[in-house]
């Protein structure tokens, strides 16, 4: 039985071997070094200590990289050994460089580096991680998404400029690099990738943008057509303290977080209650609640617009991205008009979660896919996207979009985006939904109470718990199919598939008793109810009958007239609100049904609507919060729809 401290002598030997002298890892690699006389009241201190061997098959750098007005950036550089004529592979990140390049501690390069790095480090990539400026080591003072140097930028740098100097100092001074450089990341590091194409340095030759942050108003991360996501106090004020590095967010405790939020009161009164509208993004947020300047004129699909397309670039998204969902279309929409031969931008969207290209993408939910989704697309086509471009590789004819069909579980090439014809599924009598248009117009009603809200999930919720947060938007929304606050109509039985590719549009004629009010609308695959066999290899067993959302989105009534120019509604008048549900490639098979639920709230995701109109819902009282008599209007002159991009079936 071994004891649980070792014998005097016993330590006394081992803190003579520690105390050797660990530079290089000399200590194993066998070099004699003089030992140092220890007792048992020596301090238990070590100096330093390599954890990679010289028979590690890799080595690492840290340089700090000046950039052009003096400030210098913690850059991590990991390469094979005896790479020669290397490509770099270049991500930068405000989420800390260093734990990037050190997922787990191993003396094997593909071990250490994320999943999604393994097929680059084995072919000879030089591999960089970069914190961006302000955060965790680097020098200078961070920014949120910091504008490009023009109308809010006076200074002289700006995330362009930073990866400009980055990529200069990199060809420069990596000897074993064949001068030629790639980026790519997803989320904030998507954003800092489209930002090295603005004004891109000669090097810069391939860019792979996934589900970047371009519009946080619109439909990324900070606002959804104006109704506020109120999780991004808690990012903003994360990211912005001490270089990201010193607290996890305020300390909320382990209760339902939906009952937190709602006596919390507005959104600006819970920023207040916590402490986080000291956070100056935290201020914008509040001070800007519609679409300002300060919103729009920092888009980044609007810089690039205005800019020549002069990098390869693979645009990537989650067909369930839960956070950007809006970017990575938008900047397509916006770069393939200068794509002249149809070569140069390509748009993917893969059956994936927020950033789950660079994971495993086996299943998400409940559904599951043909093998391993996010591999199959790196190895196909990102890398050798990369290996053209960086290493000469013959030219892999990227496809101009790949998308993965969810339902059948294929990837499909088309020459353009969207592929479909809009087709309308219209609203209906009795809560029935169809592709002819009643000829008559009804309503249908429900009381929206904010004093209770629809939860976004099955409670208790948790915005904090990542698996709860990373599939909210595929889970089976029976959980609130029968609230008298939800409506939801669906189809027939299909006798046949229906095919969508692109973002389905929603057209739907309400009123309110209120003077403002949200209005959110799911577009759902409902199973059939037979008991579903699995098959071999699959994961998640699909239960009979779920109801599978395909697109979530929710949109703010007070800027139906223009997301500048907010205004109060009528009470009762019936008015069209349009607004796009996420991009998607799904094929709902016979059998199933096409349901449309719609209702008021999303909770407490996004903020309450106070359902009475007043200037600043971040500032509004508890009086302001009322009950309200949504009017949901179908047939006739005001047939509400879904317009879904149907394509041929094949």
């Amino acid at each position: 039985m071994k004891t649980k401290y070792l014998a005097a002598s016993s330590r006394i030997a081992v803190a003579a071997i520690i105390g050797l002298t660990l530079t290089g890892s000399a200590a194993f690699a066998g070099t004699q070094t003089k030992p140092v006389a220890v007792t048992p009241m020596t301090p238990d201190e070590v100096a330093s200590y390599n954890e990679v061997l010289p028979s590690a098959d890799y080595t690492k750098r840290v340089v700090m990289i000046p950039m052009r007005d003096g400030v210098k950036l913690y850059t991590v550089i990991v390469e094979k050994k005896g790479v020669k004529n290397a490509p770099i592979l270049l991500s930068r990140t405000p989420y800390d460089a260093k734990s990037s390049a050190q997922r787990t501690h191993s003396q094997s390069v593909t071990e250490i580096m994320p999943v999604m790095d393994k097929e680059f480090m084995e072919d000879g990539y030089i591999r960089v991680y970069q914190d961006i400026r302000g955060m965790h080591n680097s020098e200078g003072e961070f920014v949120m998404t910091r504008p490009i140097i023009g109308h809010f930028n006076n200074t002289k740098v700006d995330e362009s400029t930073d990866a400009y100097d980055t990529i200069d100092w990199l060809v420069k001074h990596l000897k074993e690099s064949n001068g030629k450089v790639g980026i790519v990341g997803s989320s904030y590091l998507g954003f800092t990738t489209l930002m090295a194409e603005i004004n891109p340095h000669p090097a810069l030759k391939a860019a792979v943008p996934q589900s970047p942050m371009v519009d946080t108003w619109i439909g990324d991360d900070t606002f959804h057509n104006g109704a506020f996501r109120q999780s991004m106090f808690d990012y903003s004020l994360e990211q912005g303290y001490k270089n990201g590095d010193a607290i996890s967010g305020p300390a909320y405790g382990g209760g339902d977080q939906y009952d937190m939020y709602l006596k919390d009161g507005s959104a600006g009164d819970h920023a207040r209650k916590w402490g986080m509208d000291k956070a100056p993004f935290n201020q914008l947020v509040i001070e800007n609640p519609a679409y300002t300047k300060v919103w729009s004129d920092v888009a980044v699909d609007k810089w690039l617009a205005a800019r020549p397309l002069t990098v390869p670039t693979m645009l990537v998204v989650g067909q369930w991205d839960q956070e950007d969902s809006y970017g990575a279309p938008a900047v397509y929409k916006a770069l393939e008009p200068k794509d002249k031969n149809n070569d140069m931008v390509s748009l993917v969207i893969g059956p994936w979660r927020h950033s789950g290209v660079n994971h495993y993408g086996f299943s998400l939910g409940d559904m599951s896919f043909t093998g391993d989704t996010a591999r199959e697309f790196r190895v196909k086509y990102m890398k050798p996207f990369f290996d053209h471009y960086l290493k000469g590789a013959p030219d892999p004819h990227t496809p101009p979009v790949l998308t993965y069909a969810t339902g059948v579980n294929h990837w499909d090439v088309s020459p353009k985006w969207p592929m479909g014809t809009m087709k309308p599924v219209y609203l209906g009598d009795n809560f029935t939904a169809g592709f002819t248009a009643p000829k008559k117009s009804a309503h249908d009603d429900y009381v929206s109470d904010p004093a209770k809200p629809v939860p976004f999930v099955p409670r208790p919720v948790h915005l904090d718990d990542r698996e709860q947060w990373t599939t909210w938007l595929v889970h089976d929304q029976r959980f609130v199919d029968g609230r008298q606050d939800v409506l939801t109509y669906e189809t027939k039985v299909l006798d046949k598939s229906v095919h969508i590719m692109g973002a389905p549009l929603v057209k739907l004629f309400a009123a309110t008793s209120g003077t403002d009010s949200d209005w959110v609308v799911k577009l759902i695959d409902v199973y059939p109810d037979q008991t579903h066999e699995k098959q071999p290899g699959e994961r998640p067993k699909m239960k009979p009958g779920e109801e599978i959302p395909i697109g979530i989105e929710i949109f703010r009534g007070r800027y139906v007239h223009g997301f500048a120019t907010p205004g109060p509604l009528k009470p009762g008048k019936v008015t069209e609100f349009k607004w796009s549900l996420p991009n998607v490639d799904h094929v709902f098979q016979p059998g199933h049904k096409i349901m449309i639920q719609v209702q008021s709230s999303l909770f407490p995701l996004y903020d309450r609507n106070p359902q009475t109109y007043v200037k600043n819902i971040f500032n509004a009282k508890a009086g302001d919060y009322k009950k309200a008599t949504e009017s949901i209007y179908h047939g006739g002159k005001h047939a509400s729809a879904v317009y879904l991009p149907v394509v041929d079936s094949k």
